[in-house]
């Protein structure tokens, strides 16, 4: 009898985009599939079940798809961090580096409040450079970064001991080698 499928089944890698030597993981092939994409949905919020879970974070733009379903089974509200420019109203921003180059996100200034306690969520952990603006964004403003969950960890490219240097409980679904 064959093994059940994994979340890493659902997942497919294209070559050379969107730069070449890069192998992207293409997680709408998770999202397309209802037994994939609810699998997910439950395995990242295993760890937390139980938790007083304020707020789900997403970060731009497969963390909100994850985050607002994740959001959901919490009943809690969901805060999108976007990349500059995308939010209407006042922002605050924090600047890093990811995988392939730079770049700044935003985060309305109004939508967390000190002491909530924020679970963070995207689709894939490289070079950790994403995640750390978003959780430093949420710090800002006073609230606490009570873990932060991804479907993929690249960890030849040191996201997770990035955030984990951080302090940061993270868990991650599966992990494909390489860039």
């Amino acid at each position: 009898m064959a093994n059940p499928p994994t979340v890493k089944d659902y997942i497919r890698t294209i070559a050379d985009f969107p730069h070449p030597g890069i192998m992207f993981r293409d997680v709408t092939t998770l999202f397309a599939n209802a037994r994939g994409f609810r699998m997910a949905i439950d395995q990242l919020l295993h760890p937390f079940a139980g938790e007083e879970i304020d707020k789900v974070v997403g970060l731009e733009a497969r963390g909100f798809i994850l985050g607002g379903a994740i959001a959901h089974q919490l009943s809690v509200g969901f805060v999108p961090i976007r990349k500059k420019g995308k939010l209407p109203g006042s922002t605050i921003e924090q600047a890093y580096t990811l995988e392939y180059g730079e770049a700044v996100m935003e985060m309305h200034d109004d939508v967390l409040e000190p002491g909530q306690r924020i679970l963070v969520v995207d689709d894939l952990l490289a070079t950790g450079g994403t995640a750390e603006a978003g959780i430093r964004l949420i710090e800002r403003v006073g609230a606490e970064v009570v873990g932060c969950a991804f479907v993929i960890d690249l960890p030849d490219l040191g996201g997770r001991a990035k955030l984990e240097k951080l302090g940061m409980r993270v868990h991650v679904l599966c992990a494909f080698e390489g860039a």
